[in-house]
């Protein structure tokens, strides 16, 4: 079997990458839809420029405002602006890019890599159940991967959030982080990410460290990544969204020395060389 840490690291060109998250605006069909395609797709290719600038080693793209999310299933409308968004990404900004399509739209999304081109999804619900606020999300890794195998896009990374934010686990309350992080690893997950219990909510930095030492997959850092806290997951790579906008909150525009202060935290870190 390949060694996912060799296929991380040559991705990313690197073991710890910073991932910069390019919340999209709502798309097509959503209630807060404003913009027209164009017009997302302008907005999706500025902020990118902007993660390229300061250092960033890969892109994500999500749908972040449209909001209240649907559950594992959305339109076919919300999977081609995705598709056109990702794609017109990489042709301006060649970094790694990902796909999240919330919520828990994991098919959704790697159709969207599969047509965009886009290296890697993150994806909700891979193993074990969780009560979301769009209610209960059950595992999918089986549908999932042979989802994958049947559109052909066995060259698309699936990294898998465990214990996922903004969800309640009782459910499995008798299955830790770490055998959380296992099972993922052994329903072949190519990556394992780690959250706060929000958009911004930090991780417990001991968890993390935990969990990298527990499996022999990448693990990253999912929620409140900041200049100040980011030495302390250094077993992990790293997911930014909330940290680089305005003010720190998720919903503001990217704010390039947001951008530039983080990469300069990560710089700080002694270099693998990937």
């Amino acid at each position: 079997m390949t060694d996912r840490r060799d296929t991380f690291r040559r991705l990313f060109r690197r073991s710890r990458p910073l991932i910069g998250m390019l919340h999209l605006p709502a798309l097509p069909g959503s209630p807060g839809m404003a913009a027209g395609i164009d017009g997302i797709v302008a907005h999706a290719v500025a902020e990118a420029r902007i993660y390229r600038d300061g250092g960033f080693d890969g892109l994500m793209i999500e749908n972040m405002h449209d909001r209240p999310y649907l559950r594992r299933d959305v339109g076919a409308e919300v999977v081609a602006a995705m598709a056109v968004v990702g794609r017109e990404v990489r042709r301006e900004v060649p970094l790694p890019l990902g796909v999240q399509v919330l919520a828990g739209a994991n098919r959704q999304a790697l159709a969207v890599a599969a047509a965009s081109g886009a290296a890697f999804v993150r994806v909700e619900g891979f193993v074990f159940g969780h009560v979301a606020d769009e209610g209960l999300i059950d595992a999918d890794a089986g549908e999932l991967l042979r989802e994958r195998r049947r559109i052909g896009a066995d060259g698309v990374l699936v990294f898998a959030d465990i214990k996922k934010k903004h969800a309640s686990h009782a459910l499995t309350a008798d299955v830790d982080l770490v055998e959380t992080a296992r099972a993922a690893e052994f329903c072949l997950a190519d990556g394992v990410i780690v959250t706060g219990t929000a958009t911004g909510c930090e991780a417990d930095a001991a968890e993390v460290a935990a969990v990298a030492d527990a499996v022999d997959i990448p693990t990253l850092v999912g929620s409140g990544v900041t200049p100040a806290n980011l030495r302390r997951y250094a077993a992990a790579g790293f997911i930014v969204g909330s940290t680089v906008k305005r003010d720190g909150h998720w919903a503001g525009p990217l704010d390039p020395a947001r951008v530039a202060a983080v990469a300069a935290a990560r710089a700080l870190l002694a270099d693998d060389g990937g």
